[in-house]
């Protein structure tokens, strides 16, 4: 009985995330009667493709994901450089300094961000990068970086120390041990911090308010909340189809770096 089980928990779970994705994807495929009705139907009773239409017609979509898309790769990339020669000094050379800044990390996290915009935004005016979207850049990556140094250093750390004494004893140097044996075990850890980064990147929109005040710079979820009117009316059609193309690259960047997790972890397997 209790592998049917599990499967069952399984299946709800799955159910349970995808009911917001299958909403979506109702919602964007009815007219504006049908949203409006008071008895809300799963399947649209007349699928119609306007909304896409006049997603794409009253905003800027594709440029804002191109945008957003450039932030989000180049946020992941930088997160991934800098957070992983720290993660692997803060594991290996554990010192009081080493604890310090592990605690001062987790401490970072417990302040609201919204406590920093003032700072950042100073500070990118001094740098004259207000309104741009290396700025944003560079913000997002102060925002992950914390979060994503603490995630590297606990895989790092997961790692035995004895393999890279196994390696200096076959002649191997320190930088030749790190790249050729403790590397491909860090694979997984390096993709799930990288696709928490683009994630992190690709939804935020408070610095991105706040960064950017020129609509041809606008990210995507700064373009969709165009859809809400002045007086608080959203335009729910338009809305949800956009939203529905939003997640698509997130989507496509885990279908593409899924196999590379899968490798990862069977060569921490095989190298274990």
């Amino acid at each position: 009985m209790r592998r049917p089980l599990q499967y069952l928990a399984l299946l709800a779970y799955m159910v349970f995330l995808a009911f917001p994705l299958v909403w979506l994807l109702s919602t964007a495929l009815k007219t504006s009667r049908e949203m409006a009705s008071l008895t809300p139907s799963w399947i649209p009773r007349h699928p119609v493709l306007s909304n896409f239409a006049d997603a794409f017609a009253e905003q800027d979509i594709v440029g804002s994901a191109l945008r957003s898309l450039g932030v989000a790769v180049a946020t992941s990339l930088l997160t991934i450089v800098l957070a992983l020669p720290a993660a692997y000094a803060m594991a290996r050379h554990r010192s009081l300094l080493g604890k310090l800044a592990v605690g001062w990390v987790l401490v970072s996290q417990v302040f609201p961000f919204i406590l920093i915009i003032i700072p950042l935004f100073m500070v990118l005016r001094t740098l004259d990068l207000v309104n741009t979207l290396p700025g944003l850049t560079i913000v997002h990556v102060t925002f992950v970086l914390p979060f994503a140094l603490w995630m590297l250093q606990g895989y790092v750390r997961a790692v035995p120390r004895e393999l890279e004494e196994a390696a200096a004893v076959d002649g191997a140097g320190r930088v030749r041990a790190i790249v050729r044996v403790v590397a491909p075990l860090l694979a997984p850890g390096v993709v799930a911090t990288a696709l928490f980064a683009f994630i992190s990147s690709w939804n935020e929109f408070l610095f991105a308010l706040v960064v950017l005040k020129d609509p041809g710079v606008a990210t995507l979820p700064l373009t969709l909340v165009k859809f809400t009117g002045a007086e608080g009316v959203v335009r729910l059609g338009p809305l949800a189809a956009a939203s529905l193309l939003a997640t698509i690259p997130s989507l496509a960047f885990f279908a593409i770096i899924q196999r590379r997790l899968r490798s990862g972890l069977m060569a921490g397997a095989v190298k274990g």
